[in-house]
């Protein structure tokens, strides 16, 4: 019985599990897959398991679509402002402070001239890690800029969307005005007979997606993608009613004639690069 007549400290030797280093892995949450980051980077942030399409910023929104060093900005130099003096829980000003340090960027919004596979066009993507995409007067400016360029210049326009925040309440009705504003712009781009191809990223809600984003000649989304106006848990709330399943889902979309296409990340480029040699 000599085992247990050894002190309880010496027993046994614990020996610390050395700590894991944070930020290599991210869980999918669409099935729980943890994925090894520097892997998921290299399959263009796609879940390897499951096809779930993670979030990209505008760099890499660019470098996904665009040839390589053809990327040409527009607009840049436009910034926002607190008209109103939004006071809330969190001023605007401080807000707006917070989110352009987090992201780098003066808004959720770029814009500029580029080149598919060598064909020129104009491009804009929002970002959706900037006040969740919403659309503020910035964001409406420089579309409506860029829309009018490509008008000018006969090029055709992209715009890849991804707004779960809809219009941005800390500018009122100014963030509102910009839903026609930029549906204006396109329809003088569409008498033009020039092509406009919106492309839906996971989310694209509200605002944006009852102006701009809903009005292409052709509409592409990425597969998986959250699309509509209303989040569905204010719909059944309100209907009072369970909705089917896959409700505001790209393929649910597809299925219902809302969009035309649903492509994978990797196969984007190609896509368009063929609808524009279709469609210009």
């Amino acid at each position: 019985m000599t085992l247990f007549g050894k002190s309880k400290y010496t027993l046994v030797n614990l020996v610390k599990k050395k700590d894991i280093p944070h930020g290599l892995w991210t869980k999918c949450p669409d099935c729980g897959e943890l994925i090894y980051n520097k892997a998921l980077k290299e399959n263009l942030r796609v879940c390897s398991k499951c096809s779930y399409h993670f979030t990209l910023n505008i760099q890499e929104r660019l470098e996904l679509v665009l040839d390589q060093d053809s990327f040409e900005e527009l607009a840049g130099d436009i910034k926002p402002i607190d008209a109103l003096n939004f006071q809330g829980p969190q001023g605007y000003r401080e807000k707006l402070s917070e989110e352009q340090e987090k992201t780098g960027l003066s808004d959720a919004c770029c814009v500029g001239k580029g080149r598919i596979n060598g064909k020129k066009l104009i491009l804009g993507v929002t970002d959706s890690r900037f006040m969740m995409g919403s659309m503020g007067s910035v964001l409406g400016e420089k579309l409506t800029q860029a829309i009018e360029q490509a008008t000018k210049s006969r090029l055709p326009i992209i715009i890849v969307s991804g707004s779960g925040g809809g219009a941005r309440m800390q500018e009122g009705m100014l963030s509102l005005m910009q839903m026609a504003k930029t549906s204006g712009a396109l329809s003088r781009h569409h008498q033009e007979h020039l092509l406009f191809i919106s492309v839906l990223t996971n989310p694209t809600m509200a605002g944006v997606l009852a102006s701009f984003a809903s009005l292409g000649d052709v509409i592409i989304a990425e597969p998986k993608a959250l699309i509509g106006f209303t989040g569905p848990r204010v719909i059944e709330q309100t209907i009072k009613q369970k909705l089917p399943a896959g409700f505001q889902s790209s393929e649910f979309l597809l299925e219902h004639g809302l969009i035309d296409m649903i492509v994978a990340r990797r196969n984007l480029k190609d896509a368009l690069s063929l609808l524009l040699d279709h469609l210009t």
